[in-house]
């Protein structure tokens, strides 16, 4: 099959379970904002953001770690599986015991000393879940796509499906009547912690339905390649991690930059977080696309013309994204009902969040010259002065614009990345990207953004119209710009052969 068409074909079926996946999923915005005020939703923002950053910790940037030993050709598929699956077993069960012991310690320091149990279930859901992503690694590597897919689908519908029975038809039926069998299910004092007794549950069931992927992988450990595996997973963890911190330490720390009490700051940080969801449709096509993405580069990366289908690769890419981001922002009068009214204070967030994911994107594709290097102690270099730059924009821009100094501290930082990772990129590992035609698409977007908004509030247009007429420009410009030449070089290519 056609690389691209091959790529496309992984894209879609990882990104059809994504999508699925993470819309039922992203239903709980809706359904959670419209349930608990934006204090007590802020909590939920909070917990999963100190879960982002230790689910990097406790993965030890083995995933890709396994893509590349395994295409190495040196040790058998199943071994280098092995050994990465009983490391991460075995440090997962130490670390969720370590917190289970220590939770009220814990849950005092993160100010939520009348939850400690808060604390452990979420520890409990990160181990459950980082053993579970080697076997879902291997999945990917197999070309497994549709029960990669299915599985994803499973747990996400069972997670859904739990918070919405614990908080909607339990609490119903305890408010009913608290002696009912579903009322006696509901506590009260628990409140938004069902979120994670749900989250937990749908965990521990994936692992269940993973079971084939563990059977024969407990049995094969080999010191000699542990210890290669590991030099060269662990840069990935600084990697990770500083890119957790640029994607997630603003709701980790909001309230404690904010100049507020700790009530206003927790409900500054709800609204912050759920506004943020709405930048939804950008971040599943990113997630799918590194699904698929990170095994093809690994495994076409010794034919002749990889570079050049890695630049092609780029600039649909950059097109793909740049019409997400013009269908949320020209629409964002109808995206807003996706939350509460009390949160919709935000939503000048939005744009900004988007186009930080859209640089976002951009960086996952330009990494590739550090993962086929073997410089990844380059790309942790990166990676960090990013979080250095996050760190600094937001003990600065935090205390005097708010959530919105987040924002767009978010944007600078996945810029600056961009940016380094592309002139490392061509000194290490040159790929002729058509820098002009991406950032020209970008900048586009934008322009047609801030046109059709002043086409709104300068000329008085109804928003569908003009968002309509703005989407409607940017889809013909790619018919012409890019889908001709695409058409022609294909014609070319046919002719020749």
């Amino acid at each position: 099959m056609n690389p691209l068409k091959r790529l496309a074909s992984q894209t879609a079926i990882y990104g059809v379970s994504s999508v699925l996946g993470r819309f039922l999923n992203y239903l709980l915005v809706p359904f959670l904002t419209y349930t608990f005020a934006p204090a007590e939703y802020g909590v939920i923002a909070e917990f999963y953001a100190y879960m982002g950053f230790l689910a990097v910790v406790l993965m030890f940037g083995l995933e890709t770690g396994y893509f590349r030993f395994r295409a190495g050709g040196e040790w058998p598929p199943e071994v280098v599986y092995g050994t990465a699956l009983r490391f991460l077993a075995l440090t997962n069960l130490a670390f969720f015991l370590l917190i289970y012991v220590q939770r009220e310690p814990i849950a005092e320091l993160l100010r939520h000393s009348g939850h400690p149990e808060y604390v452990w279930w979420s520890a409990a859901i990160l181990a459950l879940d980082s053993v579970g992503s080697v076997a879902f690694a291997r999945l990917r590597a197999e070309d497994r796509a549709q029960r990669f897919a299915t599985l994803k689908l499973v747990e996400i519908g069972a997670n859904v499906g739990l918070t919405i029975f614990l908080i909607y038809v339990c609490r119903r039926a305890f408010e009913s009547d608290p002696h009912s069998l579903l009322g006696s299910l509901w506590n009260p004092s628990i409140g938004v912690g069902y979120v994670f007794i749900a989250n937990l549950a749908a965990s521990g069931l994936k692992l269940m339905l993973l079971a084939p992927q563990f059977r024969d992988g407990f049995g094969t450990f080999r010191a000699a390649l542990f210890g290669r595996l590991l030099r060269y997973s662990l840069p990935m963890v600084i990697i990770g991690f500083a890119g957790i911190v640029n994607e997630m330490l603003d709701r980790a720390a909001l309230k404690y930059l904010l100049p507020f009490d700790d009530e206003t700051n927790m409900a500054q940080l709800g609204i912050y977080s759920a506004c943020y969801k709405l930048s939804i449709l950008m971040g599943l096509f990113i997630q799918a696309f590194r699904y698929a993405g990170e095994p093809f580069f690994f495994s076409y990366a010794k034919q002749s013309d990889a570079r050049q289908t890695y630049a092609l690769v780029l600039n649909w890419f950059v097109i793909c994204c740049v019409f997400l981001f013009l269908l949320v922002t020209l629409y964002l009068d109808v995206f807003q009902y996706f939350v509460g009214s009390a949160y919709r204070e935000g939503l000048s967030v939005v744009p900004v969040l988007l186009l930080a994911s859209l640089f976002l994107g951009i960086y996952v594709n330009l990494s590739i010259w550090y993962k086929l290097t073997d410089r990844t102690l380059l790309g942790a270099g990166v990676s960090l002065i990013g979080a250095g730059i996050t760190i600094v924009l937001l003990l600065w821009w935090v205390p005097i614009y708010g959530y919105e100094g987040a924002a767009w501290a978010h944007l600078v930082c996945y810029a600056s990345m961009v940016a380094m990772s592309y002139w490392l990129g061509r000194r290490y590992y040159p790929v002729p990207y058509e820098v002009g035609r991406v950032l020209g698409y970008v900048v586009f977007g934008v322009a047609l953004y801030l046109l059709s908004r002043g086409l709104v509030s300068g000329l008085g247009w109804n928003a569908l119209v003009a968002g309509t007429l703005g989407l409607a420009v940017f889809v013909l410009a790619v018919l012409l710009l890019d889908v001709r030449r695409l058409t022609r070089r294909r014609g070319i290519d046919g002719g020749s052969s």
